[in-house]
């Protein structure tokens, strides 16, 4: 199993008030808020624990993209990326991801990661990802497009990646006379493809396609749908003729390990809930704009809310789903082992900062996750 260091880098300080005047973290929260001198010293402690779990022997450090929130100070995540080739040796670095569909040009972010590869010498992995409803209010870009636009910016970062230039593309959505592109990637023949995804049929469908077979990561979900999702992607591949491998399904999970499983809920349970109740939270209108999904997949997002088991999160609820995980190193791993048992999944995403959890939680946190729990778990 591999296992990655994630964070959102979230604006822990939200008001006193927030859970009766502000409905989300997201586009409404007023920037106000935020404090610059504060948002230095946040930076700088957020790049501090993702170079520490390169010290660690964690395999990958992970971050993201969104925009206009308080949950995640990354609107461009490759310029963290190349904070953090210049502070770590061996790790990989996932950008998981940069929406596609988000942009004009294609090429700019083709052009961006072939550079983030050749400064790392071949660190990357790309993880791309149509970018959640909110973040096409935040763009202005019309939802119902997302599907064309994702995988039309995605033939063409392909092609960019690996045929040799100058060459024409013109699709619907992206028409560009030249492209040759300058850097070229450093790994060959291009930095490996993560999916990320909240529960997508279409993107299971499409992921798994022999022509990618691009690792699928499960997030911010209960593990029945995990176990739900990384087994429909098994399956479909069995229909177009072969086998997944474990590191074809990830999870991304929230975790949390202390010595007992009190005191990791003592120290973890109300960081854990203010990351659901407070920084994921936006309304339906908001999370699936008219045109964003398939009824199919509409139908699976309503199914993952329900699952979560609706209204305010308690952490023990989030835990009894499967969720996240909080407890002894003993607890924590046999909910691992759980899951490995129901889908033979082989990339482990690990949340370990969430919410309001300080540093020295987060630091003693990954300490014991790493000494504790990651050896058990390897080859």
């Amino acid at each position: 199993m591999k296992f990655s260091f994630f964070h959102l880098m979230p604006y822990p300080y939200l008001p006193d008030d927030f859970d009766e005047n502000y409905p989300s973290s997201a586009l409404t929260f007023p920037n106000s808020f935020f404090d610059p001198k504060i948002g230095n010293q946040l930076y700088h402690r957020y790049l501090d624990e993702l170079e520490y779990a390169d010290q660690l022997g964690f395999d990958g450090i992970a971050v993201n993209e969104h925009h206009q929130t308080a949950y995640g100070l990354m609107p461009a995540p490759n310029l963290i990326a190349s904070a953090l080739i210049q502070r770590t040796k061996r790790v990989q670095i996932a950008i998981l991801g940069r929406a596609l569909p988000l942009v004009n040009n294609p090429i700019y972010i083709a052009e961006e990661f072939a550079m983030l590869d050749n400064l790392s010498k071949g660190r990357i992995i790309a993880g791309f990802v149509r970018g959640i409803g909110s973040e096409y209010h935040s763009s202005g870009n019309n939802p119902y497009f997302s599907h064309e636009r994702f995988h039309e910016a995605h033939d063409l970062i392909i092609r960019a990646w690996t045929e040799p230039g100058p060459f024409a593309f013109d699709g619907d959505h992206f028409s560009l006379k030249y492209v040759n592109l300058w850097p070229r990637p450093y790994q060959t023949p291009h930095p490996p493809v993560w999916i990320p995804s909240q529960g997508s049929s279409e993107t299971v469908a499409w992921s798994s396609h022999p022509d990618r077979k691009y690792p699928f990561l499960v997030t911010f979900s209960s593990a029945d749908l995990v176990a739900r999702y990384h087994n429909t992607y098994r399956d479909k591949a069995l229909e177009y003729g072969y086998e997944a491998a474990p590191d074809q399904l990830g999870w991304a999970c929230p975790i949390y390990v202390a010595e007992t499983d009190e005191r990791a809920m003592a120290e973890a349970g109300r960081a854990v809930e203010t990351l659901f109740n407070d920084f994921l939270r936006q309304s339906f209108e908001m999370l699936m704009p008219p045109g964003y999904t398939s009824m199919r997949s509409m139908k699976n997002f309503i199914a993952m809310r329900r699952g979560l088991g609706g209204g305010r999160a308690t952490a023990e609820g989030l835990i009894e789903s499967g969720t996240a995980l909080i407890g002894s190193p003993e607890t924590v791993l046999a909910g691992i082992e759980r899951m490995r048992e129901r889908t033979g999944f082989g990339i482990l995403v690990a949340l370990l900062q969430f919410g309001i959890l300080s540093d020295d939680l987060t630091r003693r946190n990954m300490n014991l996750f790493a000494a504790e729990v990651m050896p058990h778990l390897r080859g």
